[in-house]
């Protein structure tokens, strides 16, 4: 960034199809993208080559995580015969778990602790396993799950619902029941929420209403709804360094960054 504005440092070309998936490593060096119907390409942010493919042809790639020490990642596949897979940076398979017809894999995460590898599928189960001693947890939802998120800890996770619920579990797996949060509106599209504030203690979401939800982990019901979008709000993310702050993204093609205001209201600014 130069003068306030930003500059492009790399055009990145691989890829067939277009780009559906792009994040970056913990350690801030490296990228992981995905086109549609298309493998994993891991890329060097410093030259912007291409270090290595992942998988072949037939391994297309539906979700995709970092583990903590940015030198593997893991992989769910749209391809029920195909399900997941974990790499080294080097290209080497470390591990998979397929041939077990499992269904597509919508989402995946690695808590923070790189202990555990949460997962959820198609056919509204969530998999919570064990990357130490392979113990597994399955935990069956009765309405189809769309996104999921861990908190920094690597104490919790939420998952969102298309019945316009989002259930907070714990990984260990000693609640008999999630905690549930109501109010935002979804039932049609993919609809992403985190953790995030002061000590992680609050969970904002985007809505199909074109509102920000946002709720203390305590309570069920909102606190704060923000307005401003004009179209669905399909995910949010909490700056990890200042708590007070969180950006939103919407279908009126504008992202939102929220934060406090001299009159201690939360006003936006929009990034076009």
């Amino acid at each position: 960034m130069e003068n306030g504005k930003l500059k492009k440092e790399h055009t990145l070309r691989s890829h067939q199809n277009p780009v559906s998936f792009v994040a970056w490593s913990p350690d801030d060096t490296k990228l992981l993208t995905c086109g549609n119907m298309e493998v994993l390409k891991l890329w060097d942010v410093e030259t912007g080559t291409c270090k290595h493919t992942f998988g072949d042809h037939g391994f297309t790639v539906s979700s995709c995580a970092w583990f903590p020490d940015s030198k593997q990642l893991v992989c769910g596949s749209s391809d029920p015969e195909k399900g997941i897979c974990m790499w080294d940076c080097d290209g080497n398979e470390m591990k998979a778990w397929r041939g077990m017809r499992m269904p597509k894999v919508l989402d995946l995460a690695v808590t923070s602790d790189g202990e555990n590898l949460i997962s959820i599928f198609s056919d509204k189960e969530i998999r919570i396993l064990n990357l130490w001693t392979n113990a597994e947890q399955v935990i069956l939802e009765e309405h189809s799950i769309t996104s999921l998120s861990v908190s920094m800890d690597s104490k919790y996770f939420i998952v969102n619902l298309n019945s316009q619920e989002i259930h907070l579990r714990d990984v260990a797996g000693k609640w008999e029941k999630p905690l549930k949060y109501t109010g935002h509106k979804q039932n049609k599209y993919v609809i992403r929420s985190c953790f995030g504030g002061f000590n992680s203690m609050f969970i904002a979401s985007g809505s199909e209403n074109s509102e920000v939800y946002i709720w203390n982990r305590r309570s069920s019901k909102p606190i704060e709804v923000l307005s401003g979008h004009s179209m669905t709000v399909n995910s949010v993310s909490w700056n990890p360094k200042r708590p007070q702050m969180l950006a939103s993204a919407s279908d009126d093609h504008t992202i939102r960054i929220w934060g406090p205001s001299h009159s201690d209201k939360t006003q936006p600014e929009t990034l076009s």
